[in-house]
């Protein structure tokens, strides 16, 4: 690495740090002060304290990266100009693409780490942390999810499940299955105590299945055999595990893959609903792209303010940190409804508190 590299990273890095260390401290303070003595009391451990606070600020990490990237580029930028650093490098005949390349290259770093925590991190312990939080710490007392209600419109089957017995949601309880004919009219019901689902296929412990015709009549079962089983295949379900886990799943905490599956388990969503859930879908996926806009933005401004008073820089900042977060946000929509009529009665704006949507980043990509 060579040594302009080195510096300034050195030089950018430093105030970096300094920014992260200072917004993450601030929401800790914040949430500590109205859970700290409920925390304390629950006693749960060093590791799973700082399991919890880790959680509790992912979601907000990816309108805090840029936000720490913004200021740390304007100050870095502004520093070098201040010093007439830039002219003495550009008098050496180093270009300037080498000079902010570093900044580039961090700020691409924060971007995949945006993106990680969105996709990996915020599904597996944001809701966790919530549902910890809600429960007063106490683990023991986090109920499994129950009375869960999903409706494959594409296949016209519908499931209700009384207790999802495992995180993966490959074990359920009190299990009612009723399929319809692709007319309208039931075809069977089945209920069954226990299923489960092994290598893709769910198997349902004694299950009491009803057939009927297209008349509503009941009918004998054309599969007697299969009937008498005490753990009986159903290879037909295609349903995964994952599309129970989704119906009790706050949508702040879901992921870009657990969106897209929303989307096509559910073709005969309302237009309004449709959109909605394209728009925050959309958003997910440019959120990590802020990291890298806001870097490029900043970096002209850095300069044209080191060449103004200080007190000009400053308020050059406050106004680029306004307008990046000064749009509304606009609130997720429900990606926990049981079905098509659920979601459209419901405008398809359920409001997802704790995780600010990014949609301002088409702002900031249609500017450069």
């Amino acid at each position: 690495m060579k040594i302009l590299t080195r510096y300034v990273l050195r030089e950018f890095c430093v105030p970096l740090f300094y920014c992260l260390t200072g917004f993450v401290s601030i929401y800790l303070l914040f949430e500590l002060f109205g859970s700290f003595s409920r925390l304390v009391s629950a006693r749960p451990g060093f590791l799973k304290a700082c399991t919890y606070l880790a959680g509790y600020l992912a979601p907000y990490f990816e309108w805090m990266a840029p936000a720490c990237l913004m200021l740390a580029t304007l100050y870095t930028m502004w520093n070098f100009c201040r010093h007439s650093e830039i002219i003495a490098m550009r008098a050496s005949g180093i270009g300037f693409f080498t000079i902010v390349k570093p900044l580039l290259a961090v700020a691409t770093l924060m971007a995949l780490l945006v993106g990680w925590v969105n996709e990996v991190y915020v599904p597996r312990y944001g809701q966790w942390a919530k549902l910890y939080k809600a429960h007063r710490f106490k683990e023991e007392d986090m109920e499994k999810a129950d009375d869960i209600v999903f409706h494959n419109a594409a296949k016209s089957r519908t499931w209700r499940v009384g207790l999802l017995v495992n995180e993966e949601a490959s074990i359920l309880e009190d299990v009612s299955v009723s399929v319809n004919y692709p007319g309208g009219g039931r075809k069977m019901t089945i209920n069954s105590p226990r299923a489960e689902c092994l290598d893709g296929v769910w198997y349902l412990m004694n299950p009491e299945i009803v057939y009927y015709t297209e008349l509503g009549a009941e009918m004998v079962s054309p599969t007697p055999e299969l009937d008498k089983l005490s753990l009986r295949p159903f290879v037909e379900f295609d349903e995964k595990p994952r599309d129970f886990l989704l119906q009790n799943r706050d949508p702040a905490f879901c992921s870009t893959l657990d969106r897209l599956h929303y989307l096509k388990m559910h073709p005969a969503l309302t237009a309004e609903t449709r959109r909605g859930l394209v728009y925050d879908l959309a958003a997910q996926i440019v959120a990590p792209l802020a990291c890298l806009v806001i870097t490029l933005f900043a970096i002209p401004a850095g300069i044209a303010s080191g060449r103004q008073s200080v007190f000009k820089g400053i308020v050059g900042a406050l106004g680029m940190f306004l307008a990046f977060y000064g749009p509304s946000r606009r609130p997720c929509c429900r990606i926990s409804s049981s079905s098509p009529s659920d979601a459209a009665s419901s405008g398809g704006r359920d409001s997802a508190k704790g995780r600010p949507q990014t949609g301002r980043c088409a702002f900031f990509l249609l500017y450069w």
